[in-house]
């Protein structure tokens, strides 16, 4: 009897130990799923900031520091996520548009956006004042 008590144990280490990775995987990407499944930016007179899903990921730039902006079509292969392109950094969530901000120091960076017409707007009147 107790040999068959162990049996069952070994049974269910074997699948503790074989599941944990890909429990331990799930948990992983879910939680990547939360920190960057949306993409909030925010426009004002100073500062240009994003901030991915809850807010453990942001970035803000100088309004002072931009020159221009312009509505540009990111490549597909882009991907999402926070990319260095061949035009600058993306911060990107869904889509293919974005607005792209030529910096004084001639850096440029790209911000991916569903309502590009409404963001360039903002930042071209964040520029001007």
């Amino acid at each position: 009897m107790i040999s068959g008590g162990s049996g069952v144990l070994t049974v269910i280490k074997s699948i503790i130990r074989r599941s944990l990775p890909l429990l331990v995987a799930s948990v992983v990407l879910v939680a990547c799923g939360f920190i960057v499944d949306t993409l909030t930016v925010k426009v004002t007179r100073t500062y240009i900031s994003i901030k991915f899903g809850i807010g453990i990921i942001r970035k803000k730039f100088a309004v002072a520091d931009a020159l221009n902006a312009a509505i540009v079509r990111n490549r597909w292969y882009y991907g999402w996520g926070i990319r260095l392109t061949p035009y600058g950094w993306l911060y990107n969530v869904s889509g293919l548009d974005a607005a792209e901000i030529q910096m004084s120091n001639g850096r440029k960076f790209r911000i991916g956006t569903d309502e590009p017409v409404e963001l360039l707007a903002a930042v071209q009147a964040a520029i001007l004042q």
